[in-house]
């Protein structure tokens, strides 16, 4: 008697940007944004208030493919299924597997460095805002660009907790840190509406590629 593997998926809603005049004879960047702990639940809309869904929503046009999942309420961000999900879309859209990046705030700050943690092969970039990560894994993510922003009276999210990875980071010379003097929990309204993140992001590209699932 043997055991066959397989593989379970789980259902997860998203909202999805296309770029204007996708084509499919083109290759286009992915950008996979995770929301906070207050846009958990089962209306997509609520995935709409803060990030890049709220600026694409006010008429803000971005040349990122730009995936939005959502979390069931009272869960958190699974590592696994934002891989699952960003592989679902590499393999139905035409995604530069070179450059897919990773964003999020608060819970999904802290969603962000869980997941390029255990899966760094992925992500050609990321930027985690008022999240925290475990500084003693740092050292699996050594080689990918890191932008970090944390407000300086954060009483949410403790500024400490960015601190903490970019310290364990900055000696490999592949992470920058913005702190806002006088932000508090919400640091991730003006970071998005800068154009500079989105540039810094495009101008990295993953070092090697592979067609294998991470999951596999």
């Amino acid at each position: 008697m043997t055991q066959s593997k397989h593989v379970f998926k789980r259902e997860t809603k998203y909202l999805l940007y296309l770029p204007e005049g996708y084509s499919e004879a083109e290759k286009y960047p992915l950008l996979v944004f995770l929301h906070g702990a207050g846009e958990r639940g089962n209306d997509l809309e609520l995935v709409k208030i803060h990030g890049p869904p709220k600026l694409i929503e006010t008429g803000r046009d971005f040349p990122f493919i730009i995936v939005s999942p959502q979390v069931p309420l009272d869960e958190w961000w699974s590592p696994d299924t934002v891989v699952w999900l960003t592989e679902e879309i590499m393999e139905k859209y035409n995604v530069d597997t070179e450059r897919v990046y990773l964003t999020g705030l608060s819970m999904g700050g802290f969603g962000t460095w869980r997941t390029v943690t255990k899966y760094p092969e992925m992500y050609a970039a990321i930027a985690p805002i008022c999240g925290g990560g475990d500084p003693a894994k740092a050292h699996r993510i050594k080689d990918i660009p890191i932008w970090v922003f944390h407000g300086a009276k954060d009483d949410i999210v403790p500024l400490k907790r960015s601190e903490e990875m970019y310290e364990a980071l900055k000696e490999y010379g592949k992470i920058e840190f913005t702190v806002y003097p006088e932000a508090n929990h919400d640091s991730w309204t003006e970071t998005y509406e800068k154009p500079k993140l989105y540039e810094w992001l495009l101008s990295h590209k993953r070092e090697s590629s592979s067609e294998t699932s991470l999951l596999d």
